[in-house]
């Protein structure tokens, strides 16, 4: 793995809502939207809704059970699109997010490609996005798992029901990265995951996804569409060293 990469195993994940004053959208006002401004010239379709990020990820031991604790705020896409893009200038604030590891009958990992639309557009992920306030429960919690498995929902058409979830999460460090990543075990094969994920993308009129891979193997790891902290998950649920 490389130095800012890490990857650990926990028990639970506990996502808090809290306020945050973050300096860097206040410092940053200006570039942050001349930024936005040309974000949106080359993709009109970025919206600016209300995103959360992390000013807080701590690994505690609760109760016996290895936790990982997360106080999220409440901020707007363009701020957190500026930051990511601008190479993540505030270092006290992580871009946390949870995904599912889709894992098929025969142990291939369901990973989607994103559309021309995303802020990412062509780059490989497992399904998921960044949480927004539709995630923070009345008793303002960050629902992590509610998240992913609507957001596999929504980009795959897979019912997360259908599949067994992992009782804990793997979460990877990479940078400013924090991805939270529970493995679900689905009892079909990986071709006829990807041909049931590809019917439902050929039904939609805007689909997130352009295309979704099944990964079994060391294949895509040299892809530059992968960022690192797939990499890093892929490798280790394969026991590949990470390559390059």
């Amino acid at each position: 793995m490389t130095e800012a990469l890490r990857i650990v195993d926990v028990d639970r994940v506990d996502c808090r809502l809290v306020t945050h004053h973050w300096e860097f959208a206040r410092a940053r006002a200006a570039d942050i939207d001349r930024h936005w401004a040309e974000r949106r010239r080359e993709n009109p379709s970025l919206y600016d809704g209300p995103v959360l990020l992390a000013c807080r990820a701590e690994l505690v031991t609760q109760e016996g059970a290895r936790t990982l604790l997360l106080d999220a705020f409440e901020t707007r896409f363009s701020r957190f699109l500026a930051w990511r893009d601008f190479g993540w200038p505030d270092e006290s604030v992580y871009n946390c997010f949870s995904m599912p590891a889709v894992r098929s009958s025969d142990g291939a990992y369901l990973v989607g490609e994103m559309g021309a639309d995303h802020s990412c557009a062509g780059q490989l992920y497992f399904p998921g996005g960044t949480p927004d306030p539709s995630d923070v429960t009345e008793e303002g919690a960050v629902d992590l798992t509610g998240s992913l498995i609507r957001e596999l929902a929504e980009e795959t058409g897979l019912p997360g029901g259908e599949g067994v979830a992992a009782p804990g999460w793997t979460i990877v460090f990479d940078r400013q990265r924090v991805a939270c990543l529970k493995r679900i075990d689905w009892p079909a094969s990986a071709s006829a995951l990807a041909a049931r994920a590809r019917r439902f993308l050929a039904a939609e009129d805007r689909p997130e996804l352009a295309d979704v891979h099944m990964v079994s193997g060391g294949e895509f790891l040299d892809d530059s569409r992968l960022p690192a902290f797939m990499v890093g998950f892929l490798s280790r649920a394969f026991g590949l060293a990470e390559r390059g």
